[in-house]
This record gives structure tokens, sequence and C-alpha cells, in this order.
């Protein structure tokens, strides 16, 4: 904020001063489903569909909202973006596949955010993970780009995904650290008080809702020292009333049925859901 010249500083009005355009006119985002953007599909059309029946993008997600917001900022209104995200990538092959592919396209900015789908498994290592990661970040750092990386989300409150909890915590300490480090921006997700919240969850209950690909959008915007667009992005919502214990075990018996025995079932099977499913936005398109 800055003020107008007056014969008397009791005078001065304060007038708003012009938000800073962004410096970044080419953004690439890399990860798994997260950053992909699975069910926030606009119309509200689950995930279903596979590459080979429908090779076109069916999913939107933050880093969509975020590129948007970017080119709405932009000092002439546009931004180049690619999404090199594929849902079910492990943190080893988004960093030997999409790291390189992304340096190839020369972005100014990366958001890197990977690692979910190595925490759920119970041998995970997130000290190695962690340093796969700062390998990856000290390489784009190198070549000038700005980097956004994000944290794990806090699974205290999932019945089933709080087992993870322990491995999420100090690979986010590691990510805390190798952002400092290397001048890098980090997603606070853990920290996120909105997404404590279950309507933010898909019913897969691994995944975000729209309102929450939203919120995490308007995070994002605050991490890279953006103003969000929405003040309240990271309030929680007002209380719901209980669910009645019967309504509680049906919705399990169906988030079992449809969701966690279909993934148990493609772990057993070695498969992923992202297999034979390539980037939806390969390359950098424009923007605005």
């Amino acid at each position: 904020m800055y003020f107008t010249r007056s014969d008397s500083f009791l005078d001065a009005v304060p007038v708003p001063a012009e938000p800073p355009h962004v410096p970044w006119r080419r953004f690439a985002a890399l990860g798994d489903s997260f950053t992909e953007g699975l069910w926030d599909v606009p119309g509200g059309e689950p995930p279903t569909r596979t590459a080979a029946t429908d090779p076109a993008p069916t999913c939107r997600g933050w880093a969509d909202l975020l590129a948007l917001h970017l080119a709405e900022r932009a000092e002439d209104g546009r931004l180049e973006y690619a999404n090199l995200a594929v849902r079910g990538r492990l943190l080893g092959p988004i960093l030997r596949e999409q790291v390189p592919a992304a340096l190839s396209l020369e972005p100014d900015l990366v958001s890197l955010i990977g690692g979910g789908n190595d925490i759920l498994r119970p041998a995970a290592d997130p000290d190695r993970l962690a340093a796969q990661l700062e390998r990856a970040v000290v390489a784009l750092r190198a070549a000038g780009v700005d980097v956004l990386l994000g944290t794990g989300m806090d699974s205290k409150d999932s019945p089933v995904v709080r087992r993870t909890r322990g491995r999420a915590a100090v690979l986010n300490a590691h990510i805390w650290s190798i952002a400092r480090r290397h001048d890098a921006h980090v997603l606070d997700l853990w920290g996120m008080r909105s997404l404590r919240d279950w309507r933010m969850w898909a019913p897969d209950r691994i995944h975000l809702t729209t309102e929450g690909h939203r919120r995490v959008a308007q995070g994002a915007l605050a991490a890279l020292g953006l103003e969000p667009d929405d003040p309240a992005w990271d309030d929680p919502l007002a209380p719901l009333p209980p669910l009645p214990r019967a309504a509680q075990v049906r919705d399990d018996i169906e988030w079992f049925r449809s969701h966690a025995y279909p993934w148990a079932t493609r772990r057993l099977r070695g498969r992923s859901s992202g297999d034979e499913r390539t980037a939806k936005r390969p390359k950098l398109t424009p923007l605005g």
C-alpha cells in the first residue's frame, strides 16, 4: 500500500497498490494423480476412462487452476502450461521421466509433487525418497527453474491411511529442508486446515474433490508468494452433525468394495491405475 501526496500527512489517503505481475511465463506441473487432477472433472464425471478408449483429458485439478490464475496475473495475460503428471506414478518414475521431459521444455516454473504412492507402501524409505527428490531439485535449480514442492497431507483422520502418517511426516521434514537449501517454494498441504474435512475428499478417500482442488490452487498461490483470490481459502467448513453409525458402516463397505479392493487387487498383480496412460498436456501450450 502507498499514500497519495498531500499538504498534510493526516490527509493522506491510502490507495491500494496494483498487484505485482507474476514473473513466470512457462509453467510445467509434474507428479501423480494429485497433480493430474483426479475427481476434479468439469461436470462431475468420475475418472474411469482409460487412455486406450479416451485419450482426451478428462481431469482438471489444482495445477490447471493455478496455471489459469498465473495467466490472469501475467502482464500480457498469457502463460504457457504443460501438465506431465500421470496417476499412479511412484516418485522414481516421476523423477526419471518427467523431470528430463520438463527440462527439455525450458520452463521457468515447475511444480514437483510426488511420493504419496510410495508412502502408501509399508517398505517405503522416506530418507531415500528425499535424497532422490533433492537431486531433481538441484538439477532444476541449476537450469534456472523456480521449483514448487508440496508436503504430504495429514492422514490423522483416515482410519486406514493414517498408518502412513509417520513416514509422511519424515518426508515432509526433508521437503522443508530441501526447499531451504535450494530456495524452492513449498505448498504446505499438511498444514491446510480445510483439508481435514471429508467434504474435500472424493469417494475413494485418497483424492480431492473439485472444492479441494480449488483450495489447493489458492494455497499454491500463497506458497509462491502471491495473494490468494479467496481470503477464506483455508477456513474450515461449517461443521456437520455426525453421521449415524449405520450410515458410516454402509459408507465404509461401499468404499472397500468400490475403491480399496480394486486398488489392492492391482497391487497384487503389479498393475497401476496409470498403466497405458500418458501425460494429458505434454507440451507447453498457451493459456489466456
